[in-house]
């Protein structure tokens, strides 16, 4: 492939991408279990807005998941023998894991603390490099990458973002 092909090995198939992403998550999990909660009189209305939009998510990555079947990988850098898929959730969103994974995060912010909002947008910075890059390896893997990327506008979440 091109120049801007990876070694193999997880480092070369995107692995520091990966390591990073488990490395705010777990932040994302000390933070909302350690901070402060949020205030008293907002908590029940948070509560129930951090459930719905952690449930969303968590329905947004397993049919991200569902969709990827035997393409379903963890690195950025398309497997070997994978397909590119356009059907399913992916014809609404390109990344639906990723946007599945923000909307979880979100969600998880509003149940625990305000404090977890940080790591929430270094998770959602993180993806969009991830995004970015994974697209170009996309592109230079399957020939119809840019058709399905124009056909397809929105990279996280269908019908928003």
């Amino acid at each position: 492939m091109g120049a801007g092909r990876p070694s193999e090995g997880p480092t070369g198939r995107g692995g520091v991408w990966v390591a990073a992403q488990a490395v705010l998550l777990f932040l994302l999990a000390v933070v909302g279990i350690a901070a402060p909660g949020w205030p008293s009189g907002m908590r029940p209305a948070l509560a129930i807005a951090g459930a719905l939009v952690a449930l969303a998510g968590v329905v947004l990555m397993a049919a991200g998941i569902r969709h990827l079947g035997p393409s379903l990988s963890p690195f950025p850098v398309p497997i070997e023998g994978g397909e590119l898929r356009e059907r399913g959730v992916y014809a609404l969103a390109r990344h639906p894991m990723y946007g599945g994974g923000m909307l979880a995060a979100l969600g998880w912010s509003l149940l625990t603390s305000p404090w977890a909002l940080a790591p929430t947008a270094l998770l959602a910075a993180l993806l969009e490099g991830k995004r970015r890059r994974e697209e170009l390896w996309l592109a230079e893997r399957y020939p119809g990458y840019s058709s399905y990327r124009r056909a397809v506008p929105r990279r996280f979440i269908p019908f928003v973002i």
